[in-house]
């Protein structure tokens, strides 16, 4: 009898990381507790780092692939916010993400890659940005998800007191929203 033990490796930026959040209210923890209620031998490797841009994730992945005991079945990517905040040129956050969605493939690793609409604050600084990841899904075979669902953006009962990053009621709504589809790609 073979025991199913799927590995998820979760990477990106602070929503993955669970910027001001316990361990356990994380999105990769979050995650992992539902998956095991019908896997019990599921795990979700948080491989988040609050602040990343996708140059910062490609730089990494190598070494955290290099590091697992076993090749994931998923990889959830979540990345891009902070190249628009910090104005990274639009060519480059697109290249970068290319190159780690052509990693990831070249180890036979499905991705579920995922988006975030921006806030008004910067709504017209990232237009430029905006299609890039459902661009890249599509010419690289990931599945495209938006991070969050809908009824968590913009509701002041699901964020921190930094009014920016989801607090543990919203990404327990972005897991429940997710599960179906991690589910399907396992």
């Amino acid at each position: 009898m073979t025991i199913n033990q799927p590995l998820i490796l979760a990477i990106g930026d602070s929503l993955i990381a669970g910027y001001g959040l316990q361990a356990a209210d994380s999105f990769p923890a979050q995650l992992q507790a539902l998956l095991q209620k019908t896997s019990p031998y599921a795990r979700v490797v948080n491989a988040g780092v609050s602040g990343d841009t996708t140059v910062d994730v490609l730089r990494r992945l190598p070494r955290l692939l290099s590091a697992l005991d076993q090749r994931p079945a998923l990889a959830i990517v979540q990345v891009g916010p902070n190249d628009v905040l910090r104005q990274v040129p639009v060519a480059r956050t697109r290249a970068q993400l290319e190159q780690i969605l052509l990693n990831l493939g070249s180890c036979g690793i499905p991705v579920l890659l995922t988006t975030v609409d921006p806030p008004v604050f910067i709504r017209d600084r990232a237009a430029a940005y905006l299609d890039i990841h459902t661009a890249l899904a599509a010419e690289h075979g990931a599945t495209i998800w938006p991070f969050f669902p809908p009824g968590v953006l913009g509701h002041a009962d699901m964020v921190l007191a930094d009014r920016v990053h989801p607090n543990a009621k919203a990404i327990a709504a972005v897991v429940a929203a997710i599960l179906p589809t991690v589910e399907k790609m396992l």
